[in-house]
């Protein structure tokens, strides 16, 4: 068994297809199926269920995926430690993000760090908390920003808080409710809601709100430019942080939904974003390199929003 071969494991189950993942490294079908059936061989197991019509892993085979993601995730991080031992000159750097820090924050943050380190190959994926959290405990990330509250209170995560962000419901202008006076948090109902995966709290605060048992979105999707573009042409109303939402609505190209039954300023209501890592272990120069840039471009937006605050 080697490195090479758990790389191939991995394809396949990412790819779920013998031919997509051969093509996705490089090699011949045979050649591929070779190095499959020669792990098999080498572990004395099956890993891939052949009787069955759709690809699906053995339970040995989830078990050896595991560990295979782990190995490979261990002798990259190994790899970049050396390569970055005497300075950023190489190496890769990858690391999650959740969809509202992706509008603004890691775009800014990430700009910041190539142009001070372009020999780094830096990759960030996106995704949900829950989505975030697989990466992380797979070792396929170094550390993740997104809502801390499903990990500040779990000792698997180191967690370093940064400033909350306040959020809200917004429509296209010209929607109809953008004219009314007065909105109760109900006029929601009589819409489609577009949104990400809603974080337990905050489901639960708007639902206690509503009268109801629960409150999800109708419409359910990890990346925001999609939800701003249904909600752009559509009566559909979203939810995001005001962050995210500044430039459009200082375009006037959206309207910001004002209900007189939601507290102002409820902390239960705001984003707690975090740089989250695994705890006890340690990141690599890029990613304190990363989360230096990240600080640093959190407190200047911060700054920036101070004068804007003060003149609503």
């Amino acid at each position: 068994m080697d490195l090479r071969q758990l790389r191939h494991l991995v394809a396949l189950a990412d790819c779920r297809n013998f031919g997509r993942a051969a093509e996705a490294v490089n090699l011949s079908q045979p050649a591929f199926s070779r190095s499959i059936q020669t792990l098999e061989r080498d572990l004395d197991c099956e890993l891939v269920e052949r009787s069955s019509r759709e690809f699906r892993l053995t339970g040995q085979g989830d078990l050896v995926l595991q560990h295979a993601r782990r190995l490979l995730a261990g002798s990259q991080a190994l790899h970049n430690e050396l390569t970055q031992y005497n300075g950023l000159t190489g190496g890769e750097l990858q690391f999650g993000c959740g969809p509202y820090p992706a509008q603004v924050l890691v775009p800014d943050a990430l700009a910041r760090f190539i142009q001070a380190h372009p020999a780094v190959r830096t990759r960030f994926h996106q995704g949900d908390w829950q989505q975030l959290a697989l990466w992380l405990r797979e070792q396929q990330i170094e550390f993740l920003i997104a809502d801390a509250r499903y990990f500040v209170s779990d000792p698997q995560y180191d967690v370093q808080l940064l400033r909350t962000r306040p959020g809200g419901f917004f429509c296209r202008a010209g929607h109809p409710l953008a004219r009314q006076q007065r909105l109760q948090l109900r006029a929601l109902l009589d819409y489609p809601v577009v949104g990400t995966r809603i974080p337990p709290m905050i489901r639960k605060v708007l639902a206690d709100l509503l009268g109801e048992a629960d409150f999800n979105p109708s419409v359910e999707c990890a990346q925001f430019d999609a939800i701003q573009r249904v909600v752009l042409r559509s009566d559909a109303i979203g939810l995001a942080t005001l962050e995210a939402l500044r430039e459009q609505i200082d375009q006037g190209l959206i309207h910001l939904l004002d209900f007189i039954d939601v507290p102002l300023n409820d902390s239960a209501l705001q984003l707690s974003y975090g740089i989250v890592s695994r705890a006890g272990y340690s990141l690599s120069p890029a990613a304190r390199a990363m989360i230096e840039a990240i600080l640093s471009v959190d407190q200047q937006l911060l700054a920036a929003s101070i004068p804007a605050a003060c003149s609503v």
